[in-house]
């Protein structure tokens, strides 16, 4: 913390507080033997995040290739066309887990995962601590899925189940089937899930298109008084745009 220019004034109080800690675990009224917490900071502290940033920030120094950091989730990418390249990725691997030991941390190699995007990809086997890295075909990057064609499918169709699974609970759940009841229900619980981080994933293809549509036009069909109309007439009478146009 020094190092980055913060006074020492807050640096004492911080180590104050994470300083002399105890904890101990309490079950059904029963107490464990107070047990004197040696490292790590609080879980759920306002400051737990910002210290996490402080400690991780020189994680890329030296890496040549693209890292990114959110919290404790980091990825590194790179492209690997040639010997060359392939070879900087493993050094940059390396010095990831060079740094690892130097800070006294360790990387979940069983949650390291190497995806290979391209057609002509050779999948190249990489290594962490001289563990091979296994493959995957698709990775969930907060909170949503990349396959190795990215094409998006997978993604829409994990959003499209997740909504109708809302969508369900609503109509089990809730007797009134009126606009003004349906629709809002719709537009807090259920229509997020088919517009989160969509500009990353937005669909491609026609039959994803529809697929997400197709969660809609359920909705329409659920409020009474539109049966008999059209799916462009009923996104009217409510006063709604398409999926595809709200992406637009």
């Amino acid at each position: 913390m020094i190092k980055y220019g913060i006074d020492r004034t807050t640096v004492r109080w911080i180590h104050n507080w994470l300083s002399d800690r105890t904890q101990r675990v309490v079950i059904n009224g029963f107490t464990s033997d107070w047990k004197t917490v040696s490292s790590g900071v609080p879980q759920g502290s306002v400051l737990g995040p910002l210290l996490l940033n402080i400690f991780i920030n020189d994680l890329d120094e030296g890496v040549e290739g693209t890292l990114i950091k959110f919290a404790d989730d980091t990825k590194l990418g790179g492209v690997a066309n040639t010997r060359e390249e392939k070879e900087r990725i493993q050094k940059d691997l390396d010095k990831l887990e060079q740094w690892a030991e130097t800070n006294r941390m360790t990387f979940n190699r069983e949650k390291c995962k190497v995806l290979h995007l391209g057609k002509k990809n050779d999948n190249i086997q990489y290594r962490m601590g001289g563990i091979s890295l296994s493959s995957s075909t698709c990775e969930k990057d907060l909170g949503v899925l990349v396959d190795h064609r990215l094409n998006m499918s997978q993604q829409c169709d994990a959003a499209a189940k997740k909504a109708n699974t809302i969508l369900g609970c609503i109509k089990k759940s809730i007797e009134s089937r009126s606009r003004e009841v349906i629709v809002p229900l719709y537009s807090s619980l259920v229509r997020p899930h088919l517009e989160y981080c969509v500009q990353f994933w937005a669909p491609q293809f026609k039959k994803d298109i529809d697929k997400l549509e197709q969660v809609q036009r359920r909705v329409t069909k659920m409020v009474s008084g539109l049966q008999t109309m059209s799916y462009k007439e009923w996104l009217k009478d409510l006063g709604m745009f398409s999926l595809q146009k709200r992406r637009l």
